[in-house]
Parts: structure tokens; C-alpha cells; sequence
């Protein structure tokens, strides 16, 4: 290990399913000279699809990284899957990194899957470089598309280079600009434009440059351009085609000569503390400093074990290190370092600011845990990724009787590894429910749990999960007294309800004065309560958007138990809710749909069957659009099958949780009636 924290550069290749991303990254190790030959997606060749299902599939369905020296620089280049149902997969590795370079596809452009994450890099505060990939191909449009970034994603995309010779090549705009004639645009238009935009943020070379009118050198434009990078003031656009190596050379000089290293990119968003408010710290890329690492993926290999990739902020971590795992108080103990290249792991001695190195078999380690070697950084956290919630959702049970256990440690695993999956167990169904991202992301799941697992699955629609709430404040009231001999149980509580805003989940307050409920008691009185929560009081759905409050009640000194006030708490509220105007509530998800255009009237006409509300929708490069709506999920269960039909299998469509909805009166008196039986038998 040759280099220092100044010569790391690590950097996601992000961008929509087809721009290119893979096949670049093996172009771009290709021009490092770490392989031989370029791998291919249709022979299952290529680094960093390396899974079985990936190479089945020949789409990237997990990120994927690829740490190698090039030079006197380091790299770490990250492969993130394109499909929208694996976004918070690639959302969490960008945490590890200075860079983001959007891949878009020359004949395709930007969609909502580029919009997303360009996004997400400008919040992060992630320096962002735009990637016009297939520059070469035969309905290839770069023009239409370097028009189509500016619009959408603002005028600070500036090209670094444009395409020539019909996109047999492409001619640099900002080091040296060599006279040759572009395919569109001006040369030296694009240099002037982008050497405008660098120096707005350096006064003193503005001045150099506008009052004395020297040409300034790249070396001289680099600290700005660092500036101008970590700010947004400025996002470089380049072109390639990793089909043909057009414009490879020049992105991996940009990567190398413009990029930032970790010194150089915006701070981590380090907090100590999770309460609202937390003190902002400062992590510095010192070597000398005490550990602070990001554990940002964790990968569940059936022959290496558990594997926890982590990036170093500060501090150097070695073999025989002693780490803290997030508040743990107790350390492990690294045994060996490895660096990460596809499906291969490279011991190393040691992991600098700014490397990103993984360690494998320690159970101890999890998505998002910050690994340090003082108690001084006790409760530093890195501020959470608003992951987009898993919406759809399929009921589960095991083929075989008696796989119940293994079904169990297998569904552990896989929450492990993905941010974005989530499991419930609906106890008054006996349902077990896996929710993923879309249809697809289910299926690989269910797919990796059989081959990978060896776990075989039935599978049938889930329940929709309703929530209940209330629409009035009302009062509750219940006295517990039981006397079987000797002594008894007795509790009386007095509360009252009231409705929250939508989303904003449950609030408990004791407002009992005088001892009229003994403090020991008031837990047991929540607990109480608690229970109708999870249980749901007129439909058997878990309630939301209430406050209850606990505002008097009487003790006996000999028969008050925790159990009696569990079971007053239970019936006061139960009493309550009744009188405040139950109602059941439905998910109502917000839908975006892109299809051809001369399929957007069908499918606006299909949404309206389904109570759907259109919000708008908006044109596409290639004769396509976007619609955009909100569903009850109810009715759109099952649409990816309705779109294809549609559309002939071109359509597609994203869908995350918008808010809680009234379900309409017919529909509310079918659930309670529904339930009443069970409720009668319980």
C-alpha cells in the first residue's frame, strides 16, 4: 500500500437498468490495466455481476465494488443496480463514497430512476459527474440528451468533452482544446463556459481571469474546481461508449485529475447523539486520529460467511485492531482486512482514511454501525438515509412442514443484507409477510431463498395492511375488580382519546395527580392500551394517530396488580374508542408509470377505475411518458400484470407510500362485519 488518503479516489456508478454501468466499469478496469480483456453480460463474464442470478438474469441486482491500484492512485469503483426496486441498495453505498457519476444512455436519456438519484447526491452534499454512455449507438441522441441534463437537472452541467467523428470519438473541452471540430456544439464555447463557472467561486482568480485576461492552467483551476464540485456549483458532463473504449481514456483522466479524494469532498454527516437536534461532529480523514468507520453493507456469502464492508473516516484500522461496535462496550477484535474486488477478497495490512475495506465472521456487526476504538465517539451515527418504504408485499409459508425455522433464519439473512426489506407477522392472521420494493425485488428474493438457502416457499396475496384510528375525543372508563378468595385484583382508570394528525403514530400521556394511580402502575396502564394498538379494536388492524391520556383512576393497597391495571388500561380504552367515531384507514401509494405515449389514454382510463387520483404527467425521450397518481394500494395489488397488458410489456412503474385514507363506507362495513366472527370466537 503505496498511497496516501490525497490518492483514493472512490466513486458509485449510478443510473437507470441498460445505461451502461457495468460494461463501463470493465472498460474502465480495462484502461487501469487490472483485466486483460473486457468481460461480457451475456457470457456472465463481467466483475462485478458475479452472482448467479445476476449472470442469469445479465442485469446488476446488488452493489457491487471494485477496490484496485492504478498508478500511484487508489480506486474504488462501486456497480449499483439500475432497477427502481433496488434503489435503497444503492442508496446505502453512496454513503461510503466523494463521488457520484450518474450513467445515462445516450439514446434513452434521463428518467425518474436518474432524477432520484441526483437528487439523493445533492442532498448527501456528494459531488456529482454525469456520464452520456453509447454514444456510438445507431439511434443515440447526445445532443437531445446534454439539452434534456441542463433542463432537469440545472445550467451548472457542463460538458467536459463532446463527441466527434460521428461518436468514433470525443474532443477535450477543458485541458487542452485542440481545434477539433465537435459533433454539435462549439469547443470553444464549452471551455469558455465551463472556465466561467469554475473561477464565480474564487474572487481573487476571477479577478486574474476577467481584469488581466490570462488563460488559466488546469493546476491553477483545480482548487475551485474542488470548490465549485463540493458546492453543486458545478456538475462535469462527459462522453463515452464502453462498448467501443471512445472517450474511456479521458473519463479515467478526469476521474483521476478532477475528481476529489476524501480529502477534499464534503465532510461526512457525522451526529453524536439520535435525538432530534443531535450536535453536528467533525470526522477528519487524520490518520493519526482515533477510528471512526461506517459499516454500509453487509453480505451474507454461504462459503465466506458474513461480510461487513465498512469505509474509514478517520483514524488507521489494522489486523489485531480493537473496534467498538456502535454504544457496545465491549470491542471486537479484527483479525484480518481484506480489500474488496467483485466476488474476491485481497488481504491488506491496513485501511487509511478514506479506504473502504471489509472484515469477514463477526457476527457483532450490522447495516449503518459506526466502528471506533474510543469511548470518545460513543453515539456518533451517521445521519439516516430516508430509505423509500417496501410497499409490496407477499404472504409466505414454508412448502415443507417442520422448514418453519430455516424459513426464519433465511428471511433473517435477507433483512440483513437489504435495507429495504421488511418482514411482519400479522398474529391474528397466522400471516407472515415479506415486502420488498416491487414485483421483481420480490421474485429475486424468493429466488435467492431457494437457491442460495435452500428454503421452497408457498405464496398467496397478503392482507392489505388497514390501519384504524378515531375521528372524535372521547372518554373511557373501566374499574378491574375481581375477587376469587384471598386476595383480589382491583384497578380503575379514567382516559381520554383524541385524534392525531395523519402519520403521526401514537403519543401516551400520564396526567394522574395525588396518587390516584401509583406510579409503578401507570407502565401496566400503557401496556394495556398498547395491546388494542397492536390488536385493533373494530377490525382486527393495528390503531395509529392517537393520544391517550391517563388523567385519573383509584388503587386498593392489598389487591392493586400489575395485571389489573393491564386489564383496565385495556377496557377504558377499548370504552373509549367506541364512542369516538372509529374508522378504518387504507395505504394510499403514490404511483409513477412510464409508458409509450400513444399508451398514456388507456392507462389514465384504467386508473380511474381504480380510484386513483392524477396528479399529472409529462413527456419522455422516445415517444414516452410519465403519469403520475395516487392509488389505494388495494387496487393496484396486482398491476404490474394490468400495465403489461397495456402496453405490450414496455410499461413500468414505481410506487412508495404517500399517506393513510379513509377506506369508503361500504368497503369499512365489510371489514368490521369480517372480523366480528373471530372476535365473537376469541
Amino acid at each position: 500500500m503505496g498511497y496516501t488518503t490525497h490518492d483514493i479516489r472512490n466513486i458509485a456508478l449510478v443510473g437507470n437498468a441498460g445505461g451502461g454501468k457495468t460494461l463501463l466499469l470493465e472498460a474502465l478496469l480495462l484502461q487501469a490495466n487490472v483485466i486483460r480483456t473486457k468481460g461480457s453480460l451475456q457470457r456472465g463474464t463481467t466483475v462485478s455481476d458475479f452472482d448467479p442470478q445476476e449472470k442469469r438474469l445479465q442485469h446488476s441486482i446488488d452493489t457491487a465494488l471494485c477496490s484496485f491500484d492504478s498508478g500511484s492512485h487508489h480506486f474504488t469503483l462501486v456497480d449499483t443496480p439500475g432497477y427502481p426496486d433496488f434503489l435503497g441498495r444503492t442508496f446505502s453505498v453512496l454513503e461510503a463514497v466523494e463521488s457520484v457519476a450518474l450513467v445515462i444512455s445516450a439514446s434513452a436519456g434521463v428518467d425518474t430512476v436518474a432524477e432520484r438519484l441526483m437528487e439523493f447526491a445533492r442532498d448527501r452534499g456528494l459531488c456529482r459527474l454525469i456520464i452520456v454512455n453509447k454514444i456510438d449507438s445507431k439511434d443515440a441522441q447526445p445532443e437531445e440528451v446534454l439539452r434534456q441534463v441542463r433542463e432537469i437537472f440545472g445550467a451548472e452541467c457542463l460538458p467536459l468533452n463532446l463527441p466527434c467523428d460521428g461518436g468514433n470519438g470525443v474532443v477535450d473541452c477543458f485541458f487542452q482544446p485542440n481545434g477539433r471540430t465537435a459533433d454539435f456544439s462549439s469547443v470553444e464555447a464549452a471551455h469558455t463556459q465551463i472556465i466561467d463557472q469554475v473561477v464565480e467561486v474564487d474572487e481573487e482568480l476571477m479577478a486574474l481571469y476577467l481584469e488581466q485576461g490570462e488563460e488559466l492552467s488546469p493546476e491553477q483551476l483545480h482548487n475551485p474546481f474542488e470548490k465549485a464540485l463540493r458546492e453543486g456549483h458545478l456538475v462535469p458532463v462527459c462522453f463515452t461508449s464502453a462498448e467501443t473504449g471512445v472517450g474511456i481514456p479521458e473519463l479515467f483522466d478526469i476521474i483521476v485529475r478532477l475528481m476529489p479524494n476524501p480529502l477534499e469532498g464534503n465532510p461526512p454527516p457525522f451526529r453524536k447523539g439520535r435525538e432530534p437536534g443531535a450536535v453536528r461532529v467533525t470526522v477528519s480523514p487524520d490518520p493519526m486520529q482515533h477510528v471512526v468507520a461506517h459499516v454500509f453493507k453487509i453480505s451474507l456469502d454461504p462459503y465466506v460467511g458474513k461480510l461487513g464492508i465498512f469505509r474509514v473516516h478517520q483514524g488507521t484500522v489494522r489486523p489485531g485492531s480493537q473496534l467498538f461496535v456502535g454504544d457496545a462496550r465491549k470491542p471486537i477484535r479484527i483479525a484480518h482486512l481484506y480489500k474488496v474486488m467483485g466476488k474476491d477478497t485481497v488481504e491488506v495490512p491496513q485501511a487509511i482514511p478514506g479506504d473502504i475495506c471489509a472484515v469477514s465472521k463477526i457476527e457483532e456487526l450490522y447495516f449503518d454501525a459506526v466502528l471506533h476504538d474510543s469511548h470518545d465517539e460513543d453515539e456518533y451515527h451517521l445521519e439516516s438515509i430516508t430509505f423509500p418504504p417496501p410497499m409490496l408485499g407477499v404472504a409466505i409459508e414454508p412448502e415443507r412442514r417442520g422448514d418453519e425455522q430455516r424459513l426464519a433464519d433465511a428471511l433473517h439473512k435477507l433483512t440483513t443484507e437489504d435495507p429495504c426489506v421488511r418482514l411482519e407477522h400479522h398474529a391474528s392472521l397466522n400471516e407472515t409477510v415479506l415486502y420488498g420494493m416491487g414485483e421483481f425485488h420480490l421474485r429475486v428474493l424468493l429466488e435467492r431463498m431457494t437457491e442460495r438457502y435452500g428454503v421452497r416457499v408457498k405464496t398467496h396475496p397478503p392482507s392489505i395492511p388497514y390501519r384504524e384510528t378515531i375521528t372524535r375525543p372521547a372518554e373511557g372508563h373501566c374499574r378491574h375488580k375481581k375477587q376469587t378468595g384471598g386476595a383480589g385484583q382491583f384497578g380503575e382508570v379514567f382516559l381520554r382519546v383524541e385524534a392525531l394528525e395523519r402519520g403521526k403514530g401514537f403519543e401516551f400521556v400520564d396526567e394522574v395527580v395525588g396518587g390516584a394511580i401509583p406510579g409503578q402502575f401507570i407502565p401496566a396502564v400503557e401496556k394495556g392500551v398498547r395491546q388494542v394498538l397492536n390488536e385493533g379494536a373494530v377490525a382486527g388492524f393495528p390503531m395509529q394517530d392517537i393520544r391517550v391520556t391517563v388523567y385519573d383512576g383509584k388503587h386498593h393497597s392489598v389487591d392493586s396488580k400489575e395485571v389489573a391495571f393491564v386489564s383496565a388500561g385495556r377496557k377504558a380504552f377499548l370504552d373509549a374508542i367506541h364512542k369516538a367515531n372509529p374508522i378504518i384507514l387504507e395505504p394510499v401509494v403514490k404511483v409513477e408509470i412510464t409508458a409509450p405515449a400513444s399508451a398514456i389514454g388507456d392507462i389514465t382510463g384504467d386508473l380511474a377505475t381504480k380510484r386513483a387520483r392524477i396528479n399529472g404527467n409529462d413527456t419522455r425521450p422516445g415517444q414516452r411518458a410519465a403519469v403520475t397518481a395516487l392509488v389505494p394500494l388495494a387496487e393496484i395489488t396486482e398491476y404490474q400484470s394490468r400495465l403489461k397488458s397495456l402496453t405490450g410489456g414496455t410499461g413500468a412503474f414505481t410506487m412508495e407510500l404517500s399517506h393513510y385514507d379513509p377506506v369508503p363506507p361500504r368497503k369499512q362495513q365489510e371489514l368490521m362485519q369480517a372480523w366480528r366472527p373471530r372476535e365473537d370466537e376469541s
